[in-house]
């Protein structure tokens, strides 16, 4: 699969069936790199948030506004 999201573009975590929000859900980051899809074909990204970064996958983000 191709990817939806560019380096340097914000984007904000979505919320999934967890409810712990300590896990990051709804933060505001910048995608600062493409990485190679997941081994289930879905394109997943580094993005920075403040001084963390993390892996995540598209289907856990969407643009920011």
């Amino acid at each position: 699969m191709s990817h939806k999201f560019k380096i340097g573009q914000r984007v904000r975590r979505n919320r999934t069936h967890q409810t712990d929000e300590r896990l990051g859900f709804g933060e505001v980051g910048e995608i600062v790199r493409l990485m190679p899809d997941d081994p289930t074909g879905e394109p997943s990204y580094r993005m920075r948030s403040g001084t963390a970064e993390r892996a995540v996958r598209e289907s856990e983000i969407s643009p920011a506004p």
